[in-house]
């Protein structure tokens, strides 16, 4: 049997996706520098704990949200649907996006508490350049390509894995260290650690990324075509119909990121 997931329970799910993500982000970014001087390593250790961090949440919350944990996933999810109804209805934008922010910035607070740090520190890590701009931008765009393309070919349920061997990829080929997110952007602002970023460079990477996704869209409907039909057990992107499973068959469950 399966039952609608009332969207309370999935901008809640958001919210703490978002929260937890943002939380390994920058506490394994704390742990790093507290452990080593290698920069090198420090980066290492920072995209690793994000790997497996980020596979875990999307395997565990995407049966009730879809574990965007990202508005340009979900805008992106409700443009590309907004004709057929398989995309988020303008009220779940309305409630995820907000709740994806107060997520992030919670997991940044959360995460500077588990180190003793100062809860809200502004951080001072600029990174204002173009090549660091355009790092986002394809980062962004690489994200939205692979979630989507994933979905339209039938593969959803691979998301687990391959969002999150992507971003650990793209923290090094990379110039920006692929944030890829706004709201990850946004929560990491709060934090004046090894990956904060200082607020004067907020602005540019959220237009980066936003530029990034709306171009790559192109790009998936030129490679994938139209989208398939979402069933109730292969969870996508979260729509109006959206259900979760009891008891879920894991070979079905898909989420993104």
């Amino acid at each position: 049997m399966s039952a609608p997931v009332p969207l309370a329970r999935r901008a809640t799910a958001e919210a703490a996706g978002t929260a937890a993500l943002v939380a390994v982000v920058v506490g394994s970014g704390i742990q790093a520098t507290e452990l080593t001087r290698d920069v090198g390593v420090q980066l290492l250790a920072n995209s690793l704990a994000t790997v497996f961090g980020l596979g875990v949440l999307i395997a565990l919350l995407g049966p009730v949200s879809g574990a965007h944990f990202n508005p340009v996933v979900t805008l992106a999810a409700w443009f590309t649907g907004r004709r057929t109804a398989d995309g988020p209805s303008l009220r779940e934008v309305a409630a995820f996006v907000p709740a994806q922010i107060a997520g992030a910035v919670g997991g940044a607070v959360l995460a500077d508490a588990l180190f003793a740090r100062p809860l809200v520190q502004w951080s001072t890590h600029d990174r204002s350049a173009g090549h660091l701009w355009l790092g986002e931008l394809v980062a962004t765009a690489g994200l939205v390509w692979l979630i989507f393309g994933l979905a339209r070919a039938g593969r959803a349920h691979l998301a687990p894995l391959a969002v999150a061997a992507y971003i650990g990829a793209a923290y090094w080929f990379t110039s920006s260290t692929s944030f890829a997110n706004p709201t990850v952007t946004i929560g990491r602002a709060f934090t004046d650690t090894f990956a904060g970023i200082a607020p004067a460079s907020v602005a540019p990477f959220l237009a980066a990324q936003l530029a990034g996704a709306g171009v790559v869209l192109v790009l998936v409907s030129v490679t994938f075509g139209r989208p398939t039909p979402i069933t109730g057990d292969e969870v996508v992107v979260p729509h109006n119909e959206q259900q979760l499973a009891t008891p879920a068959r894991p070979a079905e469950e898909s989420a993104l990121s």
